[in-house]
């Protein structure tokens, strides 16, 4: 489930809602229905990743099935889910920092921006109306703020030294 969000950025309600018919592996598509732009870019790793779940969990209708009387059943996910996996894996990798579902859709925006992504792909693959919205998500490492270069670097200033100085001081005679 997390593996997904991250992928793709996606919201609770999109991961909640997703089915094993929004998956287009020859176009390597992920329709997100409801969502703000409907698609979502898929990677080759998670459609790889995809595969070997869904041999292994023969899901039928929804991608990430809940659960009737602890049993699975053909019907979604609900967001606490969510919210209790990625508790249970912050845990288990040692991370105590609050983190949240929403975490991950923050991660996704920001590491794809510092691999050179622009603000208005990011914007589309997040599926945000607004890009303002599209802004928040940007936590950039101090890795990459460091790594910024300064505009001055790249213009021409001569030496002082090869100036003329337009006023001297000097001790009238």
């Amino acid at each position: 489930m997390l593996l997904k969000m991250y992928a793709a950025g996606l919201r609770r309600s999109d991961l909640c809602r997703l089915k094993v018919s929004n998956i287009d592996s020859q176009r390597m598509m992920l329709r997100i229905e409801r969502s703000k732009n409907g698609v979502d870019q898929l990677s080759s790793k998670l459609l790889e990743t995809l595969r070997e779940y869904y041999r292994w969990m023969r899901p039928k209708t929804y991608l990430s099935p809940g659960t009737v009387n602890n049993w699975r059943a053909d019907k979604p996910i609900t967001t606490k889910v969510i919210w209790e996996a990625v508790k249970s894996a912050a845990e288990r990798a040692g991370i105590e920092k609050h983190v949240t579902p929403h975490t991950l859709r923050h991660s996704y925006a920001t590491h794809l921006f510092e691999a050179g992504a622009d603000i208005r792909t990011i914007q589309m693959l997040l599926g945000d109306a607004d890009l303002t919205h599209t802004t928040v998500y940007l936590h950039l490492s101090q890795k990459h703020l460091e790594a910024a270069p300064n505009p001055l670097d790249h213009i021409q200033v001569p030496s002082t030294a090869k100036l003329q100085r337009s006023r001297r001081l000097h001790k009238p005679e």
